[in-house]
């Protein structure tokens, strides 16, 4: 009787560990995180290429600015509205990330390998709907639309790596879980 008292106090001390809090702030940390390496690597490729490095930040401005046209909302697009949204939507999708990891022990996975391959799944599929509203809400043409969706996959592929690495890490540490893997 006393093995399975002790054993459940255990239980209940590694739940108190990963709060509400901790998961929102790390995901919110791992979401700024992957943003910012997203958007710094985006522009390098850019650059590389011989494009406008802000140009990605001038279509999702004008998305924004379409979208809210559509309700009789004025406001400007751009590239400062793109970075705008870009800011927020990026942290706010790592707290939601977050949030789910602490809320639903079956998803809290044990490696940080398969953090990572959840974190990018994740990614690429929350970020359909408003990738999709770019082609619809600009008129893009199916070249534009092609590229635009195959530059996205790899820039979320690259921020949910980051947001995966952040969250496995932060979680761990939290729980006292050494960063190591035997397996």
């Amino acid at each position: 009787m006393e093995i399975s008292l002790q054993s459940k106090q255990q239980a209940r001390e590694h739940e108190f560990r990963f709060t509400l809090a901790s998961g929102i702030g790390l995901g919110v940390m791992g979401g700024f995180a992957g943003t910012l390496i997203m958007d710094f690597m985006l522009m390098a490729v850019l650059s590389a290429l011989g494009l406008p490095a802000l140009t990605c930040f001038s279509i999702v401005g004008d998305t924004v600015a379409r979208f809210f046209s559509i309700q009789d909302i004025k406001i400007a697009g751009g590239i400062p509205m793109g970075i705008a949204a870009h800011s927020l939507v990026g942290p706010l999708f790592g707290a939601i990330f977050g949030t789910v990891l602490v809320k639903f022990n079956a998803l809290r996975v044990n490696t940080q390998k398969k953090s990572i391959v959840f974190a990018v799944i994740y990614v690429e599929i929350i970020s359909q709907p408003i990738l999709a509203a770019t082609p619809i809400l600009l008129n893009m043409a199916i070249k534009d639309t092609l590229l635009w969706f195959g530059a996205s996959f790899v820039m979320h592929f690259m921020y949910g790596v980051v947001l995966g690495a952040i969250m496995n890490h932060g979680l761990r540490s939290v729980a006292n879980i050494p960063l190591t893997n035997k397996k």
